[in-house]
């Protein structure tokens, strides 16, 4: 029976991947912003055989808060075995082109907030010699693109920080999983159009269920986003700066 904290549990993404872990009868400990939606998938889960869900809110940007709330699920659940952290916004780039004050904004919460709290997990983690930190970036982290570049950037600053802390955990029996989505057809996409390289949230959770099974390190979600990405940052900047892509 797995200890499961979830931040960031009222994304699509996240909410999937409890529903899996609730039926294979884990515990939960949820945190998100809002205290009525958490309270509804709460309840959900444990009618899908979760034995034990708790909830917290809060604003992850509070990071001068959580280490309290990761203190909270520790105690709550009696430890940890895997912490998901699922949380972010999606940009508006052009927006922030005219705006330093915003473009920090989104830095501070896909960045900075989640640097904090991987550092919280990490000792957490490193005490204990066992776990997984499972954080979900973005494939836009794999290369600055002109139509997405705060939020790739972000994405990019978690990953690089990931593959560090990765290699400091390993020899403690601690994993450190990236998950890099593609499109993913969810409330936060609602006004893209839709082609054949998206998926739905569930087929993303399915495949980060199988990730933290079998202990990766990297995962791209799905799969056939790791051939696009890497010829994507193998064009060379000379041309790819005229692209359109």
């Amino acid at each position: 029976m797995q200890r499961v904290l979830i931040i960031g549990a009222t994304s699509a993404i996240a909410q999937a991947t409890a529903r899996i872990i609730a039926s294979r009868g884990g515990t939960l400990f949820l945190v998100g912003r809002r205290a009525d939606a958490l309270s509804a998938i709460a309840d959900d889960l444990r009618v899908r055989g979760a034995v034990q869900v708790e909830t917290h809110v809060l604003d992850l940007n509070r990071m001068e808060l959580q280490s309290e709330m990761l203190s909270r699920a520790v105690e709550t659940l009696g430890g940890l075995d895997v912490a998901l952290i699922a949380y972010g916004t999606l940009s508006d780039q052009r927006a922030c082109e005219r705006s330093v004050e915003l473009t920090l904004q989104e830095f501070h919460t896909n960045a900075l907030s989640v640097i904090s709290l991987l550092t919280h997990l990490a000792n957490y983690f490193e005490e204990k010699r066992h776990g997984t930190i499972a954080v979900i970036t973005s494939v836009a982290g794999d290369r600055g693109r002109g139509n997405n570049y705060v939020y790739g950037s972000a994405k990019a600053s978690v990953t690089a920080f990931l593959s560090g802390l990765r290699q400091r955990l390993h020899p403690l029996g601690v994993c450190v999983l990236t998950v890099k989505p593609g499109y993913v057809d969810s409330p936060m996409t609602a006004h893209f159009k839709k082609g054949l390289l998206w998926v739905r949230p569930d087929s993303v959770a399915r495949g980060i269920v199988t990730a933290l099974n079998k202990r990766k390190n990297v995962v791209y979600l799905p799969r056939y986003w790791w051939i696009i990405m890497k010829l994507i940052t193998l064009i060379p900047e000379c041309l790819f700066r005229s692209l359109k892509i």
